[in-house]
């Protein structure tokens, strides 16, 4: 681990910054490469007995790929609320707007040895429960609950295949605010690896925080 380890101290380095972020940690690469980019840092932060988040986001230029380094102790009722900020500020941007432009988080790949990335451009965060779909929460003691049952992570594709799919299908997915920002991005992976016909066709995708 000494080779993300020196990634990641070199990045903060070059910006000026001697700080250390420990990143979440995955045994895949979901993008191994992004070019044009922009670095963007949120910090753990500790305070008396109160954790903080704290953005650096001093390198960012609108029209490039973004892509957020964040530490993987934060919990995300802490780091989604500012991550909401910085997608907010680049969607409403008009006069320097790049449209090929995505947003990544960066993560360390376990097995591959790389850096990695897994991309959140169309991701809109309600910090509220859904009210309506095939509910898919994810808790911060790594169970899954599907509208409220309690689903083992391997069999969860076998089980949602199983829901009946005689109309469109919307899978929420939902994750609690106490779960850390590094199972987060484990749990975003998995995510992935899943086969749901329905997502194919929805472009705006929203995950909820609660």
């Amino acid at each position: 681990m000494k080779y993300f380890t020196l990634i990641v101290l070199f990045t903060l380095f070059s910006c000026g910054n001697k700080e250390d972020i420990l990143l979440p940690k995955a045994n895949t690469t979901i993008v191994k490469s992004v070019d044009d980019l922009s670095p963007i840092y949120i910090f753990f932060r500790t305070k008396g007995k109160d954790t903080l988040a704290e953005v650096n986001r001093k390198n960012s230029i609108i029209s490039t790929n973004w892509i957020l380094s964040i530490d993987k102790r934060l919990p995300l009722r802490l780091a989604i609320p500012e991550i909401m900020k910085l997608q907010q500020k680049k969607r409403e941007e008009k006069a320097h707007k790049n449209e090929k432009a995505e947003n990544y988080y960066s993560y360390a790949d376990t097995i591959g040895k790389n850096l990695a990335f897994i991309p959140f451009t169309n991701v809109y965060y309600k910090l509220e429960k859904p009210k309506s779909g095939v509910v898919v929460f994810f808790t911060k003691n790594n169970e899954v609950l599907v509208d409220d049952i309690i689903v083992k992570q391997e069999e969860l594709q076998t089980y949602l295949d199983k829901i009946p799919n005689d109309k469109a299908v919307q899978y929420v997915f939902c994750f609690d605010k106490n779960t850390t920002f590094g199972s987060y991005i484990q749990n975003k992976i998995f995510i992935n690896s899943l086969k749901l016909p329905s997502l194919e066709f929805n472009v705006k995708q929203e995950e909820f925080i609660f």
